[in-house]
């Protein structure tokens, strides 16, 4: 038991630890991302854009080809699907692709997937 409380001491220790190096670190990320973004000229709204849109490289902003994006934005047709299943943990299931680690657990515990179906 003696291990386990000495162990425990020392996981509280380096936690701390590393607690106060992320906080030092964080400071001096953010420094240098503001320097960097001054050198360059960019703006919150250059970020916000890149992260929502893509990756910018030379001034453009890249996406990849999505046609069928593109097609349900001209029909009005939305490109996400409904949940079909909800896990006890919240987690959600349209029913299509492979079955999700949760719900292939709680299969496997002899539960059967109908049980999770959200009722509309």
């Amino acid at each position: 038991m003696s291990n386990l409380i000495t162990i425990q001491t020392q996981i509280e220790k380096l936690q701390k630890q590393a607690s106060d190096i992320r906080a030092r670190e964080f400071d001096k990320t953010v420094q240098e991302i503001v320097a960097k973004m001054h050198a360059f000229g960019i703006t919150l709204k250059d970020i916000q854009s890149a992260t929502v849109q893509g990756t910018k490289a030379k001034g453009k902003v890249k996406t990849s080809p999505k046609p069928l994006r593109e097609k349900a934005k001209k029909t009005g047709q939305a490109g996400t699907v409904a949940a079909k299943f909800r896990g006890p943990n919240g987690e959600a299931w349209s029913g299509r692709g492979l079955t999700p680690k949760w719900l292939a657990a709680l299969i496997a515990e002899g539960k059967k997937k109908e049980e999770f179906a959200i009722q509309h």
